[in-house]
Order: C-alpha cells, then sequence, then structure tokens
C-alpha cells in the first residue's frame, strides 16, 4: 500500500476502545468518532530500521501509517483532527471508504488531500534522513513547496499568513466592485494595494 517497501509493514489493529480510554474525549466526541470510523489499523512503521536508505533524524524519530476504515465517504474531518491532536507521533492517515482513500497528517494544522483511487496513491520517501522524508509527506499532503532556508513549521505559518492575506484582497475587490462611490472606491484600492504589496 502507497507504494511503500514491504519491510514496513506491520498491520495491527488499533482499538477505537483503547483509544476512548486513553484521550479524555467528551461523550460527544466519542459518539462522534463511533459514528464515523468503523476501525484503524497501523498499517506501516517508516523507520531507519524498516528503510534503512534512510538515516535518523534530528526532531522525527520515526513516522507511522495508520488505516482509518470510514463508514461513510461523507465524512467529519473534524473526527480525525480530534485524534491527531491526541497522537503526538508522526502519523499518515488512510481515510478509506472502499476502493478510495484522502491521506491527512497533522504538522500545526490538519492537511489532507483530495479523494483518490487507493491503488494510485504513493507516498514520497525519496530523501536522506527520515526529517527530510516527512518534511515531504506534509508538502506532498498539503500540496505545498517548502523555500529554501525555511522549516516546514515556519512555512506553514508563512503559507498561513499568505492565505489570511488573500481573504482579505479577494473582500476588499468584492467590496470595490458593489460600490458606486468613486472616493470608497479609491481608498478600497488603496488598501488593496497595500495589501498585495505584502503577499
Amino acid at each position: 500500500m502507497l507504494g511503500l517497501p514491504h519491510t514496513t509493514e506491520v498491520k495491527r489493529p488499533l482499538p477505537k476502545a483503547q483509544l476512548f480510554k486513553r484521550f479524555d474525549w467528551t461523550a460527544s466526541q466519542r459518539e462522534r468518532f463511533d459514528a464515523e470510523v468503523s476501525r484503524l489499523d497501523f498499517v506501516n512503521w517508516i523507520s531507519p530500521r524498516t528503510v534503512p536508505a534512510i538515516a535518523v533524524g534530528d526532531e522525527v524519530k520515526e513516522i507511522f501509517v495508520v488505516e482509518v476504515s470510514l463508514k461513510s465517504r461523507d465524512f467529519d474531518i473534524k473526527a480525525i483532527t480530534l485524534l491527531a491532536k491526541h497522537i503526538p507521533q508522526r502519523i499518515v492517515y488512510v481515510l478509506r471508504y472502499e476502493d478510495k482513500a484522502i491521506l491527512a497528517t497533522y504538522h500545526a494544522k490538519l492537511f489532507t488531500t483530495p479523494w483518490r483511487v487507493l491503488e494510485d496513491i504513493i507516498l514520497p520517501l525519496s530523501s536522506l534522513t527520515i526529517d527530510a522524508v516527512w518534511e515531504n509527506i506534509v508538502s506532498s499532503i498539503g500540496d505545498f513547496t517548502i523555500e529554501e532556508d525555511k522549516s516546514l513549521t515556519e512555512q506553514i505559518k508563512i503559507d498561513e499568513e499568505r492565505n489570511r492575506l488573500q481573504r482579505q484582497i479577494d473582500a476588499l475587490e468584492r467590496q470595490m466592485r458593489s460600490t458606486s462611490q468613486p472616493r470608497r472606491q479609491r481608498e478600497l484600492y488603496s488598501e488593496i494595494k497595500k495589501l498585495k504589496s505584502l503577499l
């Protein structure tokens, strides 16, 4: 699965009851999670022990792949966000419904891919250290590029700020189109220009 080496395969169940016992979730959170997810399994363990070509990282020691069997394709992503926030390990979630899947991972925030046929999904392992493998996985799932001299966390913050600015610009442009007062249009244009210079 995911084009990962056979040496990484583990296939170990992760009982929902065990999660509920371990985490301090409210009754409604447990019910929502139980309504969304039918089962969880650890399916891969990526580490220098299971992939000898990858060196030990400074921050990341191992990456797990957890297959989450969903009860419906129309699921609430909050259930996975809740799970990801409570498990401190680096994990790639394969959210599977029938023969299709979404990849999800959490690093500062939750990133997901669009739905694809599971057989066509490949997880990139093309790096020398496990730290770099994790960065590549997160940026691949999040569909962004890490700029030179930036850490993964820094890049996520930069991208979030750019997205926030772009949303502001879009809102101001809508305002500018809807107003008929030339003075107000000039003010809005000036604000838009200032925000665009920050992008």
